[in-house]
């Protein structure tokens, strides 16, 4: 990060004007065109945050509940936490196994690798007609981070580090947060072992979520609600070298101590 006497800026642009994305829509050639109607050039360094949602409903990842047909299993945890069993189904599926579940809460570990409520599976925002629709994350984030970021790059000159954001709840803290599911052109982890601190003592544990970070600070603008920005521009961030994935940010299993 900056240091000395100058002040210390980082700038959330949200992009206004992305349109309600439909599957096959090409995300790259609407956020350069939001970009172009703000008057906003891409700078070496910029990063673009982008929600989940967008490049899930791009990617086409709709699933209608009316089509889903529950196991025996999904009855079971249904009727345990009071879900619709369609939803269920479509929760174990995405799932590689049930971490919690008490009265309506289900928490799963993820086919990703990261822990959360329903598999990430959402009904708001969606924009199907009726509560039968619901949608699912994509299908390799940093996979789209990393199509997306060379698809900017080729419309506008530059290639932007790409962070695909996710509201996730944390154990032992209310409320959610966003978090990088998705990642290119940037390191998902900040390794600072081995540089000095302010007195000049040596750090030995201090890994910063970078991906993480960028997200939440994104989630400032981006919003949960009617806000309509799934796209914020983050500028002025001195990043570490290095490029990484935000599966990088999981932390393995052999290192947690709370599963």
């Amino acid at each position: 990060m900056q240091t000395g006497s100058a002040p210390v800026q980082l700038s959330l642009i949200g992009l206004p004007g992305i349109p309600s994305v439909q599957p096959g829509d090409d995300l790259a050639r609407l956020i350069a065109a939001s970009l172009e109607a703000v008057r906003l050039s891409l700078e070496t360094g910029d990063i673009l945050v982008i929600t989940s949602k967008l490049v899930s409903k791009a990617e086409g990842r709709f699933v209608d509940l009316r089509t889903v047909e529950p196991s025996d299993r999904a009855r079971e945890v249904a009727a345990e936490t009071h879900k619709d069993p369609r939803l269920v189904e479509l929760i174990l599926r995405e799932s590689s196994g049930i971490s919690r579940m008490r009265g309506e809460v289900l928490i799963v570990r993820h086919r990703l690798g990261f822990t959360l409520a329903n598999a990430g599976i959402d009904h708001s925002n969606v924009g199907r007609d009726g509560e039968e629709w619901v949608l699912l994350l994509p299908e390799d984030p940093d996979r789209s981070a990393r199509e997306l970021r060379e698809a900017v790059g080729v419309l506008t000159g530059v290639r932007p580090g790409i962070v695909i954001s996710d509201s996730h709840g944390r154990p032992f803290r209310m409320g959610t947060v966003g978090v990088a599911i998705g990642l290119a052109g940037l390191p998902g982890v900040w390794d600072m072992r081995g540089q000095p601190d302010l007195y000049g003592r040596v750090l030995r544990v201090t890994v910063t979520g970078l991906g993480d970070e960028l997200a939440a600070a994104a989630g400032l603008i981006a919003g949960q609600g009617a806000e309509g920005l799934p796209v914020v521009l983050v500028r002025g961030m001195k990043l570490p070298p290095g490029e990484g994935r935000a599966a990088d940010l999981i932390r393995p299993p052999e290192l947690d101590l709370f599963r």
